[in-house]
């Protein structure tokens, strides 16, 4: 019988070269992921766009599901990185502010917002062993919810569980504010509650 290939594993940028490459090419899948569907959008025209070969696009991101769920990933670790804030005063309302605006951003661009979700789920289903964080950007934004509580280290692990709860909350949410089941301030309105319903009520 003969053998079924094993997806090949994509390759991570090392140097300052690749990493500028990587770059273009997820703004490269931005940008024809912003106009065209997911279905619709061709490697070929991303590496050109990109100005690399095809080859090496395919080596990053064996996949359009690899390529629009890596940018997903960058969307969101950016976020978290550089648009995340604390005002200190109301930790549970930050987290909720933090969150409606994070959707906003993604939700800005519909259309790519639906191929990476559409991209970031499947890889979910397939790649991910199930002991393990499902994505990147769900522990990046573990972290920062749990830095804006403020929790010192010997309570951190009483509220793992609800921050995972608010986390799924969030992509619920995210979900069904992409294919309008919900309006944009329900939407909102949601997050804020799962945010204030599942945190712990107390500062620090």
């Amino acid at each position: 019988m003969a053998r079924i290939a094993e997806e090949r594993r994509p390759a991570s940028p090392v140097s300052p070269r690749q990493l500028a490459a990587w770059n273009r090419m997820l703004t490269a899948a931005a940008d024809l992921g912003a106009t065209t569907d997911l279905d619709r959008v061709q490697m070929t025209d991303v590496a050109r766009s990109a100005d690399v070969a095809i080859g090496t696009l395919y080596r990053y991101f064996p996949s359009k599901t690899h390529l629009f769920g890596a940018l997903f990933e960058e969307r969101v670790l950016r976020f978290v990185d550089e648009r995340w804030l604390c005002a200190g005063v109301d930790p549970i309302a930050d987290i909720g502010t933090n969150m409606v605006e994070m959707n906003r951003s993604l939700l800005k661009t519909p259309n790519l917002c639906a191929a990476m979700v559409r991209s970031i789920t499947a890889g979910y289903m397939k790649d991910v062993p199930n002991e393990r964080p499902w994505l990147g950007s769900q522990v990046a934004l573990h972290k920062a919810i749990s830095a804006t509580l403020g929790l010192p280290a010997d309570e951190r692990d009483g509220v793992h569980d609800s921050i995972q709860l608010l986390i799924y909350s969030w992509w619920g949410i995210l979900v069904s504010s992409l294919s309008q089941r919900v309006s944009q301030d329900i939407s909102e309105r949601q997050l804020r509650v799962a945010a204030s319903s599942l945190l712990p009520g107390r500062t620090y």
